[in-house]
């Protein structure tokens, strides 16, 4: 999924490629469907990913692009839009207050590259505070998130890791005009088609008509959207309607995000009843290249054993298991065998940190449930 999160805040200077990670995953997978026609295509792929943008490029040329040439941009934009089929009344209230973002710019080009390891990253993220935060709430909201788990599947401290992680329980959502963030995303060129396409995603959930009336798209720089920091297309693709309501409303609605959030999870993969995975040790000799996430990487428990990993005492591993290797800290050489269930978790966010951050934050949630009052 492509987006910058809440964990983006919290790290400010530490390296988080969640954003181009997530949409390179969304570009590299291969399209299974028999061929189609061209017309066929139009007729059966969503309209916001049919954008085309060779005449943007032809109209703006990207070496010779100034701020001063956004709003006749935008308005190319209006009109492809338009020709896309979108409402009048969606492009207008879309577009009321399109504005250049510079900030927008400097923190795509800026983002950090500095590494660090597990040992600095995860008490950083995952903190003992938010630990008793997450625990607290999974509290307060027990009957909707065990509502919600049961029929997605997905465990519902998961789905609190993914709220806290993400959004800060839903404080942090970002303050952009999403609309305005996008279109200059898409106009600074880089990555124009898949800003355009996010952008025109955007007016279809504005049309679909999922916000208050009158509520504009707000979110990051990059245009992750609400409690669970949703891309417009992950939005269209994931979004659930938790409450009942007929809408969809991941920025005021918990009931909605933390559906959302399982629909995701359950949709790419995830198997109830399997753990995520444990770390692990590594013989002296073992060979290292074996190491990575890859489908045709995963080997059985007892092949990894062969081969020199060795398990702690009590794991929760069989031998016949499938899982992959993985090795985060590539200096330290620290080491988990990780089950479909973590590789679900990186289809979100395609960094071991990330991952490793959300699975140890659902187990410790899980954990300080039981330490806290009225614990069942």
């Amino acid at each position: 999924m492509f987006k910058y999160s809440f964990i983006a805040v919290i790290v400010s200077g530490f390296m988080l490629s969640a954003c181009t990670n997530s949409q390179q995953k969304l570009a590299e997978r291969q399209n299974t469907a028999p061929e189609i026609t061209a017309v066929e295509a139009q007729k059966t792929t969503p309209r916001w990913k049919q954008v085309n943008v060779a005449s943007l490029e032809q109209a703006f040329p990207k070496e010779t692009r100034t701020s001063e040439q956004f709003p006749a941009y935008v308005d190319a934009l209006k009109l492809k839009a338009a020709q896309l089929g979108y409402k009048p009344e969606t492009i207008d209230f879309a577009f009321s207050e399109a504005h250049f973002i510079e900030r927008v710019i400097k923190s795509d080009r800026n983002q950090p590259e500095k590494k660090i390891t597990l040992d600095v990253y995860l008490p950083r993220i995952v903190t003992n505070g938010r630990l008793t935060q997450g625990a607290k709430l999974y509290q307060e909201n027990q009957d909707t998130l065990e509502k919600i788990s049961e029929k997605y599947g997905v465990p519902a401290n998961y789905i609190v890791a993914l709220w806290g992680l993400e959004s800060g329980f839903g404080k942090v959502q970002g303050k952009e005009d999403v609309v305005s963030a996008l279109a200059t995303l898409a106009f600074e060129g880089r990555r124009e088609e898949l800003f355009a396409r996010q952008l025109m995603a955007a007016l279809e959930i504005i049309e679909e008509g999922h916000l208050p009336q009158g509520q504009r798209l707000k979110g990051s720089w990059a245009g992750a959207m609400g409690q669970t920091q949703f891309m417009p297309s992950s939005f269209l693709t994931y979004a659930a309607d938790g409450n009942g309501d007929g809408k969809i409303d991941i920025w005021n609605t918990q009931e909605d995000a933390f559906a959302s959030a399982a629909n995701y999870l359950a949709t790419e993969g995830w198997k109830s009843g399997l753990p995520w995975g444990e770390q692990v040790t590594l013989s002296v000799d073992f060979n290292q290249q074996l190491e990575g996430i890859k489908a045709e990487q995963k080997k059985t428990v007892a092949q990894w054993k062969a081969l020199g990993v060795q398990l702690p005492v009590n794991s929760q591993l069989n031998d016949a298991m499938l899982v992959w290797l993985i090795i985060p800290d590539d200096d330290l050489h620290r080491s988990y065998l990780v089950t479909q269930n973590f590789r679900t978790i990186m289809h979100w966010n395609s960094s071991y940190f990330f991952a490793l951050s959300i699975v140890t934050m659902a187990d410790g949630v899980a954990n300080k449930i039981n330490s806290l009052p009225n614990a069942s």
